[in-house]
């Protein structure tokens, strides 16, 4: 019958792939969660955690995790040569994303209690979907585990955050700033740079010697950014200068083809060259922080993960997306603009954190910065939701 889900049904596609159920999820946490931290930010609406809370726990848990599953667990068995995940693996672990997710938002609005049940949930989720990569590396035949070891790893930081999260919201909320600095650098960053350095430079046929030394002293570096963080606020400048210096000179040795006529590269291109901008942005905010009391509102770590992480994130998933799909894979007009728009979001964030730094009513761009968020995930949803739920051929 129609409504059964035989294996020829849209939802059996749906649902046939890791990426597809997770990239939905993910995106549709995109939009509800910045229209409710917009609104709460605003005073619309009052919400059982603060506003800034809320941001930093559903953006890294609801948004960037679910999309770092969905990509690693379609394409990380390709890479260390081991078997297909289940789909009665991927599927429980997306159940505990999807369950945790709902109630977090709807917990957010009206419970404490549902918001910290939702927390837990999507917490044993994080783990189960560890354990499911953590057993990948442990049965590949693989000589080489470099970067999968650090892929592992970067995703146990990110365990370790969430879980000092949690703990911090029920019990000491002083611990969430220290929650949120490891879940940037040593998760966010540390887990999409690694997959970047691995994935970027062979799309672009850019065959250099591989540094197996740089992940190593990047997370040397990042470490010690949230140790003088947490000793002494904005003093991490010094190590931001030698990072932005490390990952540029690392940059220009690979000799990437940029500017490429290929928007699926040009794209990732960009996100790697925001990353020396971002930390020489990180040093000179601090440092501005530091010898005066001008504050110019998180550009750090905004542009870290809007410039980079949310950068890549977008390029790598519609790449997937596309590539997963039987697509040609190719950017039409549509896709080319996406990419285009997820630099006017970047911008737009750092002209909010400017406008906030020197004592400009900066609302009016934090809303507008908000829109061209939800903006982007909706446009890319019109392009690409029917692709990633029922295999739509796209006419390129």
């Amino acid at each position: 019958m129609h409504m059964q889900f035989s294996e020829d049904s849209q939802h059996s596609y749906f649902f046939s792939q890791p990426h597809q159920p997770f990239f939905v999820l993910a995106f549709v946490n995109a939009i509800v969660t910045m229209l409710l931290f917009m609104l709460s930010y605003n005073g619309v609406i009052q919400m059982r955690l603060s506003a800034t809370y809320f941001h930093a726990y559903s953006f890294t848990y609801l948004l960037f995790t679910p999309v770092f599953f969905g990509f690693l667990f379609t394409t990380f068995p390709r890479f260390s040569s081991t078997e297909a995940i289940k789909k009665s693996l991927y599927m429980r672990i997306f159940s505990f994303y999807y369950i945790g997710s709902t109630l977090f938002l709807l917990g957010s609005i009206f419970s404490p209690l549902l918001y910290s049940l939702g927390m837990i949930i999507i917490f044993a989720g994080h783990i189960q979907g560890y354990r499911v990569l953590a057993n990948i590396k442990k049965i590949t035949t693989m000589q080489d585990t470099h970067d999968i070891s650090w892929i592992s790893f970067a995703m146990l930081m990110g365990i370790v955050a969430h879980l000092i999260f949690i703990v911090g919201d029920l019990f000491f909320a002083s611990m969430i700033g220290f929650s949120t600095e490891i879940a940037i650098y040593l998760y966010l960053f540390l887990l999409t740079f690694t997959v970047a350095q691995r994935m970027i430079p062979f799309f672009s046929h850019c065959m250099v010697e591989k540094n197996t030394k740089l992940l190593k002293q990047i997370f040397v570096l990042l470490l010690l950014h949230i140790l003088l963080e947490g000793i002494i606020t904005n003093s991490s400048f010094i190590v931001d200068i030698l990072i932005a210096y490390l990952i540029g000179k690392e940059l220009l040795r690979w000799k990437l083809p940029f500017p490429n006529p290929n928007p699926l590269l040009w794209i990732l291109h960009i996100a790697l060259y925001w990353i020396p901008v971002a930390f020489v942005f990180s040093a000179v905010a601090n440092l501005i922080s530091l010898s005066s009391d001008v504050y110019l509102l998180a550009i750090d770590t905004h542009v870290i993960l809007l410039g980079f992480v949310f950068t890549v994130l977008i390029g790598f998933g519609t790449r997937v997306t596309i590539g997963h799909s039987g697509n040609q894979m190719m950017a039409d007009k549509w896709t080319t603009s996406l990419f285009v728009w997820t630099q006017v979001v970047v911008l737009a964030r750092i002209l909010t954190s400017f406008a906030s730094g020197f004592g400009v009513d900066f609302m009016v761009l934090f809303d507008m910065t908000g829109m061209a968020w939800i903006l982007m995930f909706v446009a890319w949803s019109v392009r690409f939701l029917a692709v990633l739920v029922n295999g739509k051929k796209l006419n390129q």
